[in-house]
């Protein structure tokens, strides 16, 4: 009954943010670089220098945002969102696509109906809800957004369920997300209308030929989209872990999306231009006379773009950019290579197969295709060239925190608490001791390879043996165990879901344990070994 409520107030913002940027700001930017080209470079070097203050002044962590930061709470966080900056998130969205960033609205959207959905679970939770709820809240909110923005419930749906994941689905937020999607999208047309977002008309048939070069297409597809996710995530690697203010970042790289802007329309002068959330490139590509190496050059300098806005910190998602430059391609080689009739056959294949590639979506992709081409004729060489490109990219994903699907059935561990099968003899280090003293005292007499430590305040680590051990024992009087601590402890209270539990543990490779701490301080720890006999237990 909640999800009705989220897909409202979903909609309504979707609603906000359409009217702000592709009505509002792009509306008046995109006319305005067309008519003076000098002006696309300081133009978005400047949008990208507001997101960049933005984002480091008035959020927590400028690194974190969008998609990816609905994708991290979904694994790491039980589906808490800090709603604090929010609005200044979404500003910040508006000012990367509004000023020519080269992405699109589903970043925000798909953060802002996450969002919702994470913030609905916390005014709500009185009402019985539990930990698994509010992480079903979130996919639900981020399904009702990507419905919302792209006028296209089934591929909300099934986009949102296959995000979490590179080769699964969040099964269980699948009628949540539905009845949200549906109801966001309600919304959103009631402002709108119900047109299409985009004006792509499928065919009625094709021919058998064209599923041969449907799989072709899919493996360029694929091979281009596997190595462009590998040079994003390097790219975004460095950008994150570069010494410089996140302002600086920013203004590099809206420089060098404004070059690469500048550099299309200056070999191509006319409408098209991949900056911007590019919409209305869509039906260019599709309708328009534009030659193969005019695609091409979009092509390659749409993934350049994309990769100088998101990769330095801009505030949105990749999706549309993914499914142009494809669409781009396919129809490149339709009429070069294939010297097809139905060239927008083989735009929807290059569409559903970079999808498939980038976001290891496939599902996503062919029902994308489906909804976008308002007819069912190119579903079966689409599904085909998704899914060459999907085996062909393999694990790559343009995602840093997409995981692989968790092998052990939380289903059996339904009514179990943390504080069923805790280690209720938990040791426990202070923050002060030495490593001279853990190793020869604590670790001597209470034999563990991982304990917690703990300062006045209560838990802020946990340390390994292996890793004290490690350090010179010439140093070992003189170290402190905080020092060496993980300052990442994750503390959850005994009544939490055991399933919830063991999803925190298996997500995040370097954790070792949860700590159980009531109101009397630590009362135990979890780790796998536990969840793991808990298991055995109810089989």
């Amino acid at each position: 009954m909640v999800a009705p409520i989220i897909g409202v107030l979903t909609g309504l913002l979707i609603a906000a943010i359409t009217f702000a940027v592709l009505r509002g700001l792009w509306a008046i930017v995109l006319p305005y670089y067309l008519r003076n080209h000098w002006a696309i470079v300081p133009g978005v070097t400047l949008g990208f220098f507001v997101t960049g203050l933005i984002m480091q002044y008035l959020t927590p962590n400028p690194n974190e945002h969008s998609t990816e930061e609905i994708i991290r709470s979904y694994h790491e966080r039980q589906g808490d969102i800090d709603f604090k900056p929010f609005w200044f998130k979404l500003i910040a969205a508006v000012t990367t696509v509004g000023s020519g960033g080269s992405a699109a609205l589903e970043g925000p959207s798909i953060y802002g109906g996450g969002s919702i959905g994470s913030w609905l679970w916390l005014r709500l939770r009185r009402l019985g809800l539990g930990p698994r709820d509010r992480r079903i809240m979130l996919i639900s909110g981020a399904a009702a957004g990507m419905a919302a923005v792209f006028r296209a419930p089934l591929t909300g749906i099934v986009f949102a369920l296959e995000m979490p994941y590179k080769d699964d689905l969040a099964h269980e937020a699948l009628l949540p997300a539905l009845i949200a999607s549906v109801v966001a999208y309600a919304t959103l047309v009631g402002f709108v209308g119900p047109d299409p977002l985009f004006n792509f008309i499928g065919g009625t048939s094709f021919a058998t030929i064209d599923l041969a070069w449907s799989a072709a297409l899919g493996a360029v597809c694929g091979v281009i989209a596997m190595v462009f996710a590998l040079t994003f995530r390097q790219a975004r690697s460095f950008a994150v872990h570069a010494p410089i203010p996140h302002w600086a970042k920013m203004t590099i790289g809206g420089l060098l999306t404004g070059l690469c802007g500048l550099g299309f329309i200056t070999l191509f002068p006319g409408p098209l231009i991949p900056l911007g959330p590019n919409y209305e490139a869509v039906g260019q590509v599709l309708a328009g006379h534009h030659g193969s190496v005019e695609l091409l050059w979009f092509a390659g300098l749409k993934l350049a773009a994309s990769l100088f806005t998101l990769g330095c910190g801009g505030v949105s998602a990749m999706f549309v950019p993914l499914f142009l430059t494809g669409a781009s391609i396919g129809r490149a080689c339709g009429q070069t290579i294939a010297h097809a009739s139905n060239l927008n056959l083989y735009a929807a294949v290059g569409m559903a197969a970079f999808i498939a590639a980038g976001y290891k979506a496939p599902l996503t992709a062919v029902v994308f295709v489906a909804e976008a081409t308002g007819g069912h004729a190119y579903i079966i060489p689409s599904l085909i060239g998704a899914a060459v490109a999907y085996a062909i990219s393999g694990e790559v994903s343009v995602s840093g925190d997409q995981h692989l699907h968790e092998s052990i059935a939380i289903a059996d561990l339904s009514n179990i608490t943390v504080g069923d099968v805790m280690n209720r003899d938990a040791i426990s280090v202070r923050a002060d001791t030495t490593v001279e003293d853990f190793i020869h005292g604590t670790v001597a007499h209470n034999p563990h390879s991982v304990y917690p430590v703990c300062d006045e305040h209560g838990p802020i680590g946990v340390v390994s043996v292996a890793l004290a051990g490690a350090i010179d024992p010439a140093l070992w009087p003189t170290t402190r165990i905080d020092a060496l601590a993980d300052r990442d402890p994750v503390v959850v209270a005994p009544d939490y879901d055991l399933g919830e539990a063991l999803r925190l543990l298996i997500n995040v490779a370097t954790r070792h344990m949860l700590i159980v701490a009531g109101a009397n301080g630590i009362q135990g720890i979890v780790t796998k070994s536990d969840i793991l006999r808990a298991t055995r237990n109810v089989r």
